[in-house]
């Protein structure tokens, strides 16, 4: 059963140093746990020494946590909407996610919070927190995985490499110069900062750390293991965070932190990743020609490769997973799109009478607003989801198929930069539960497509957690 925030605990949250805005907090809230020895409330371990490991996705639209042993099951998982709390007529997306990383520490039950050996956490793709270090407060709002700086989009071009994977108007180096050109006061002890950086420095306190996933964006090269000499030139490089492989233990837990919240002394917090590679590490595909599709508020598609592909002309990149690379992109179509037109119900209640084996013969581009990142990279790209049918099975079975179109057109495309060919499709996020939808993408994609056993980002998080409190090196 989900627990609230006692009296005593919520009044002790808003003593602390990052947590000093008191709010009305969310009441909407999903929690299970699955405790094999105990009833989730007195656990009960045959063994004293039994640990856990706690991943948290920060996801578009919420977090999750999930809680794990040693074999990958789950003792506990949980998910927070973000609250919405306004600053200057904008979202305060700093506030946000910043009580909503408090509320999930809480979340996870009082009796396993003493056995949680490390943490990790995952964020959105290129989101970017810039901060002061002495004051210890960003500078600006912060930047979103789907925004675009198009004005410094020409200067990025003229110190990169050709097609590098910076030289797109959404990218962290982007979104840096964009700043830096904008922002006239000293920046003398300022630092960059990706979203799940940010999320883990709130807990270990040791600012400027980052992990090669996140930061491959701001132009990172995880194949030499450094920044490149044509960035390190640059008048920003001071701004750079050091850069360590997910799963690495950082440090251990703030004592207020902990000591509020009830978690170990020892407690290490580990780097962290971007959401799409924890639904990949999560999915637990280890051969080359796998891939994972995160059908969550966007699509985002992984295919794991023994050869790096990079051309920002459409997107793509690769990350370093190990001794391969994850090659892909992240479109802006999505699930978001779907709850924009849809509620929940009627989704489910439409896509029972679709007949997936017939294509529909409806052409969409299905996008929330202006502008699109991959299989094709156009900051001026305009939705289509016009002409509508009177029939809203016709309409969303159109919708849906138009997705399923476009991640061919990624996986295709992956395949003609020279990665390796795809073989099999395994889906995680919101939209692998629908069946309809995933016949509808086999027969699109010419290729088998199944649901992974675990479908969330936050379970992909803890095993990095997992890895950097037991030196773990792969995820089979």
């Amino acid at each position: 059963m989900a627990t609230s925030i006692s009296g005593s605990a919520c009044s002790s949250l808003f003593h602390l140093h990052h947590f000093n805005t008191c709010k009305k907090l969310p009441r909407r809230r999903s929690y299970s746990a699955n405790c094999n020895k105990g009833d989730g409330n007195g656990v009960e371990f045959e063994n004293e020494k039994k640990k856990l490991y706690l991943g948290m996705d920060f996801g578009t639209s919420g977090a999750r946590y999930a809680l794990i042993d040693h074999q990958g099951n789950i003792y506990a998982q949980g998910k927070r909407d973000y609250p919405l709390y306004m600053k200057e007529e904008k979202m305060d997306w700093i506030q946000s996610w910043k009580d909503t990383l408090f509320l999930l520490l809480d979340d996870v039950p009082v009796s396993l919070r003493p056995i949680v050996a490390s943490i990790a956490i995952d964020g959105t793709s290129a989101t970017t927190i810039i901060m002061d270090s002495k004051s210890e407060e960003p500078l600006s709002r912060p930047f979103l995985y789907n925004e675009s700086c198009p004005d410094a989009l020409p200067l990025v071009k003229s110190i990169a490499p050709t097609n590098h994977t910076v030289c797109s108007g959404s990218s962290t180096l982007c979104k840096l110069v964009a700043w830096w050109n904008s922002y006239d006061s000293s920046k003398e002890s300022v630092v960059l900062l990706h979203q799940a950086d940010w999320l883990l420095w709130l807990l270990h306190g040791k600012l400027g750390v980052s992990d090669y996933n996140n930061a491959l964006k701001v132009g990172y090269d995880p194949e030499m293991d450094s920044y490149p000499s044509w960035l390190l030139s640059q008048p920003y490089s001071h701004l750079l965070p050091s850069v360590q492989e997910p799963g690495t233990k950082i440090g251990c837990m703030k004592e207020d932190i902990r000591t509020l919240f009830g978690y170990p002394k020892d407690c290490l917090i580990c780097t962290g990743t971007t959401d799409s590679i924890a639904a990949f590490i999560a999915a637990r595909a280890t051969q080359p020609g796998k891939a994972v599709t995160s059908l969550g508020s966007t699509l985002a598609i992984k295919l794991l490769s023994t050869r790096r592909v990079e051309d920002a002309r459409f997107g793509v990149y690769s990350h370093r997973l190990g001794d391969k690379w994850l090659v892909g992109g992240a479109s802006n179509t999505g699930g978001a799109v779907l709850r924009q037109l849809f509620t929940d119900e009627q989704l489910e209640k439409l896509s029972e009478q679709i007949n997936p084996l017939e294509a529909s013969p409806l052409d969409y581009y299905p996008l929330q607003a202006v502008g699109e990142r991959f299989p094709v990279a156009d900051p001026k790209m305009e939705p289509r989801l016009h002409p509508r049918p009177a029939n809203d099975v016709e309409y969303l079975h159109g919708i849906l198929e138009s997705i399923a179109r476009i991640e061919a057109k990624g996986y295709n495309l992956l395949k003609d930069l020279g990665a390796n060919p795809v073989e099999e499709v395994i889906t995680s996020g919101g939209g692998s539960k629908n069946e309809k939808w995933t016949k509808i993408r086999e027969r699109v994609l010419g290729l088998p497509v199944c649901r992974a056993n675990q479908t969330e980002a936050a379970y992909g998080a803890a095993l990095l957690a997992m890895k950097g409190a037991c030196g773990n090196t792969t995820f089979d």
